[in-house]
């Protein structure tokens, strides 16, 4: 029984836009207790498109070719755009994760949400009819 697909493999194996951006626009981490994954995602934005983006995670395959695939995912979009990623989306990009590692992808999509919300936040911009994940109510998000 094959647990892991070979995407997966490949990008744990060989993760996409590993490491640091230094004076990130957005800066976005999370993690959950029970697992001990941690995922922090760094974004440099140009004119709206997410030109760069690095992540940093420490935690198992899983989460690690969640946060490469996810990162890949978002590279050279809009705002717009990568606001709409979600954890569903990230796991099918990996040919399906199994059922007690699918949080990982929810890692990577609520990372990449807080890191949108923290570049928003300093920006001053607001994603009209879209909330981050990571927000509890509109006064939260602002």
């Amino acid at each position: 029984m094959v647990l892991y697909s070979e995407k997966v493999m490949d990008h744990f194996r060989n993760p996409r836009n590993v490491g640091v951006i230094e004076n990130a626009d957005g800066v976005g981490e999370v993690g959950n207790a029970k697992c001990g994954d941690i995922m922090k995602i760094y974004l440099k934005i140009e004119n709206g498109i997410i030109e760069d983006v690095k992540f940093e995670t420490f935690g198992c395959g899983s989460a690690i070719a969640s946060s490469s695939m996810a990162t890949e995912m978002i590279k050279g979009k809009p705002l717009s755009e990568a606001m709409q990623l979600t954890n569903r989306a990230v796991a099918e990009a990996l040919d399906g994760l199994p059922p007690h590692k699918l949080h990982c992808s929810v890692l990577a999509e609520e990372a990449i949400k807080r890191a949108l919300e923290d570049y928003c936040k300093k920006n001053g911009i607001q994603f009209e009819g879209i909330i981050p994940a990571s927000c509890d109510s509109e006064d939260h998000c602002g």
